[in-house]
């Protein structure tokens, strides 16, 4: 009997990364590149594409989007990108590319947004104080605006938003604590978490407020799309 051997395997070759969707794997592949980037020049690609509040001698305009591919060290973008590989997959499949990438970097916006208006109320809380003489203020006000800021988290706790909103029954579970609860339970703990922490100030050196900010823009666009009735819709947004 004669067999025939057909190749076609509908365009699914070349490994892991050719199976990703087209904008989570570029945004994956973008991230490590300048991760490396990073290894090799910190002190340039910090002062020049983190974030800096907007009064710092080192702020850029475009830092509002670069810090989003910036990180402070492997396991920072190992997280971040782990997450980004699991739910970002499933949200851009869902939506489609386009809408995905729109919506990946308006929820990073977001969290710029957010971010930034905490840090001018901080500045504004100090000001008197600095104007009186007061070394803490003092110093307070040159660590807000020296300080970079680094990292997608912003943009990927809104991708998480995005997912509990679409698939809020889905079971997730946390390695540590290894605790289950629905996409829609487990969004609202994060974000419990990370207000209770960024109002308190017990875990410093992370931008809670970013992360509430993307999470919050990206309720608000599945809930706008929604209304408009073009969640589907490829060719809208």
């Amino acid at each position: 009997m004669a067999y025939y051997y057909s190749n076609n395997d509908g365009g699914r070759r070349g490994g892991f990364l050719a199976s990703l969707p087209t904008v989570t794997k570029n945004l994956i592949i973008l991230n490590v590149i300048i991760f490396l980037a990073s290894l090799v020049n910190e002190n340039f690609m910090i002062g020049t594409f983190a974030l800096f509040y907007p009064t710092s001698p080192f702020f850029h305009w475009w830092q509002v989007i670069t810090h989003m591919f910036m990180h402070g060290g492997f396991w920072h973008i190992f997280f971040n990108m782990y997450t980004l590989l699991i739910f970002g997959s499933v949200v851009e499949r869902y939506l489609g590319p386009r809408k995905f990438l729109v919506f990946y970097f308006i929820c990073g916006l977001g969290a710029v947004a957010l971010h930034l208006g905490v840090q001018y109320l901080q500045l504004q809380s100090y000001m008197e104080g600095a104007a009186l003489g007061n070394a803490t203020a003092i110093q307070s006000i040159q660590e807000i605006k020296m300080t970079p800021t680094v990292g997608a988290s912003g943009a990927i706790y809104g991708v998480l938003m995005g997912y509990a909103m679409l698939f809020p029954e889905s079971r997730m579970t946390l390695l540590f604590p290894p605790v289950t609860l629905s996409a829609k339970w487990m969004v609202v703990a994060f974000a419990a978490i990370e207000l209770f922490t960024g109002v308190s100030g017990l875990a410093s050196g992370i931008a809670h407020f970013a992360h509430l900010g993307g999470m919050l823009i990206g309720w608000l666009m599945i809930l706008w799309w929604r209304k408009r009735g073009i969640l589907f819709d490829q060719d809208k947004l």
